[in-house]
């Protein structure tokens, strides 16, 4: 009797002692859910349980339902472009990858939604909010809202550059030729100048190659070639900062399509002398070169400051075209914190493309003529057959770049210029009325 009360009562302490493991366990797990952490790599991250689908719902309802609370005009001031254009961005994002669908993870819990995603991408760009922003308005982690605006900018690019980032047609250079000639320079196809983007997190490395003085802090360069309306018809990204903008037009494509051959032909008379090549509106900096008309620095007679009035005028369409461009997406406003050059450029060219996209969709509503919609044409081809074996043609593109680099050229049109603005706007200066 005693082996068998001694045997029960070493079974009940057993019993007592794991029910007590047990509990002190339980009390562990519970006290671990409690703080909601997750040990990764020995350090606690903390776990958001974020309620996406709800999120999801309250954006609807304040921008894209029926009854938004938000009208029309909210909507393109916080997106800067109405939303129908953006609805057609996220739809062709979700066609273009996986990563803009609606999808559930191995729980089945539901993820960002697409418009989620774009929203957020968007906002970064239109405010340069910083990542971590994103979770107190739209549900978006920090690390999510980053991943959200690469692939979107990437997809952007992707889906719309051969569109917006192409080089003009035969018929975009009839409009614009006609437009220039009604403004006093025939034969302009546009303004050129440059643009510097601070790059805050540039590797240490690389600041020498990217800095330069007169900056003193890391920049990126942008070329670009705007015409009147502020359409960018060409944009050229990733130049150093160290560079000046000849040094930038040395690494441009902006002749590539010439050099070939495969521009369109310009042709227009200015002061009864024909010309075949179109120029753009540039700076001082810029070389003398048959394909730049620049402004005179210190005009003495009449006719030279009504030129140089007449040409700084002009050239303001690509400088408006920077400020516009940086207003509308504050991103590239405020330093660059990312650090692969290929994302900024990324980012760069989604912000030239979708300005150019809001300019298309908006052409007509703020007085501005709505008849030069330009063809829906693709991205011009790159320079070919010139990378490996013989050069045939060579001399061809030699000639060219000759005949684009000709100062005697240049002095000429200049000269042609001047004495056809003269006699096209000088009565206009003692009309009644103006000064």
């Amino acid at each position: 009797m005693s082996t068998d009360s001694s045997d029960s009562t070493e079974s009940d302490l057993k019993a007592q002692i794991e029910s007590e493991l047990e509990q002190e366990i339980e009390a562990e797990i519970e006290a671990e859910s409690a703080r909601s952490s997750i040990r990764r790599g020995g350090y606690t991250r903390r776990y958001i349980n974020r309620d996406h689908e709800g999120d999801h719902n309250r954006l609807v309802a304040k921008y894209f339902s029926d009854n938004p609370l938000y009208n029309d005009d909210q909507f393109r001031r916080r997106f800067r472009m109405r939303k129908h254009l953006f609805l057609r961005i996220v739809q062709a994002l979700g066609v273009w990858s996986p990563y803009f669908r609606l999808r559930r993870d191995a729980f089945s819990k539901v993820g960002l939604s697409p418009l989620q995603k774009c929203t957020a991408a968007i906002r970064m760009m239109a405010y340069g909010s910083p990542a971590d922003l994103m979770d107190e308005t739209f549900g978006v982690a920090e690390s999510t809202a980053m991943e959200c605006l690469i692939h979107f900018v990437t997809g952007v690019r992707s889906l719309f550059g051969a569109q917006y980032l192409r080089k003009p047609t035969s018929e975009d250079i009839q409009r614009l030729l006609q437009v220039a000639e009604q403004r006093g320079f025939p034969g302009m196809l546009g303004s050129l100048d440059c643009m510097h983007w601070e790059w805050q997190n540039c590797p240490v490395a690389w600041k020498g190659q990217f800095t330069r003085g007169d900056y003193k802090v890391p920049t990126i360069m942008l070329e670009v070639v705007a015409s009147y309306d502020l359409w960018i018809w060409h944009a050229f990204f990733g130049a150093s900062g160290l560079n000046n903008d000849i040094n930038v037009l040395d690494q441009s494509p902006l002749f590539t399509e010439q050099l070939q051959g495969k521009a369109p032909e310009v042709q227009y008379t200015v002061n009864g002398s024909q010309y075949n090549m179109g120029y753009y509106l540039a700076d001082g900096i810029y070389p003398e070169w048959a394909t730049f008309v620049k402004t005179i620095n210190r005009p003495l007679s009449p006719k030279h400051k009504l030129f140089a009035s007449y040409q700084e005028g002009e050239r303001k369409a690509v400088e408006r075209a920077f400020r516009v461009l940086q207003k509308r997406w504050a991103i590239i406003r405020h330093p660059a914190r990312l650090w692969e050059r290929e994302e900024l450029a990324n980012i760069m060219y989604a912000c030239v493309i979708l300005h150019n996209m809001i300019i298309e969709d908006e052409r007509g509503i703020y007085d501005i003529p709505d008849d030069n919609t330009y063809e829906q044409a693709q991205s011009s081809p790159n320079l070919t057959g010139l990378a490996h074996g013989p050069i045939y043609g060579f001399t061809d593109i030699l000639d060219k770049d000759n005949e684009i680099r000709n100062r005697s050229t240049h002095v000429h049109l200049k000269e042609d210029l001047i004495e056809h603005i003269w006699q096209k706007f000088s009565t206009q200066q003692h009309e009644p009325g103006q000064e």
